[in-house]
């Protein structure tokens, strides 16, 4: 039998986070005022932090055919792919509006921030965040052991 176990960081305050950490929360929750989910009414919001110190965000987007809609991550590192390709993400945090809850990514997320770690040579630190509560992990792959790969 095989174990698959990995470290996280878990903080109970927003206030135990670093400026930096704390700065891409706050961008990832302003980019919740531009979600579309009408349906769902699920406002997430997702910020990137790149090796040129810029921050990026996007907001998930819902569409009457709901299975076509597109979640904030997938958003955000596809527009990064397209307009930053030579640029790597440092950090990428996740939040939804007002929520209790920390914000994880869905299965396809996880597979796309995989792709954009393995494409880039670097890992991308997750940053899980609440209203209160916030988890941190190192890379991606902790958050989908099982990636599919060619």
């Amino acid at each position: 039998m095989t174990t698959f176990s990995f470290d996280y960081l878990h903080y109970n305050s927003l206030k135990e986070l670093n400026a930096e950490e704390l700065s891409l929360i706050e961008n990832a929750r302003q980019a919740c005022g531009n979600a579309y989910a009408p349906y769902s009414d699920f406002k997430v919001g997702a910020a990137v932090l790149l090796d040129n110190g810029e921050i990026i965000t996007a907001a998930n987007q819902e569409s009457e055919v709901l299975a076509e809609g597109m979640c904030a991550e997938r958003s955000l590192l596809y527009y990064v792919q397209a307009n930053y390709h030579n640029t790597k993400i440092k950090a990428m945090a996740i939040t939804s509006v007002s929520s209790e809850h920390e914000c994880y990514p869905c299965g396809a997320c996880r597979q796309i921030i995989y792709d954009t770690e393995k494409r880039q040579g670097t890992p991308i630190k997750i940053i899980m965040a609440s209203c209160n509560t916030v988890t941190i992990i190192e890379s991606s792959k902790y958050l989908l052991p099982f990636t599919f790969e060619f």
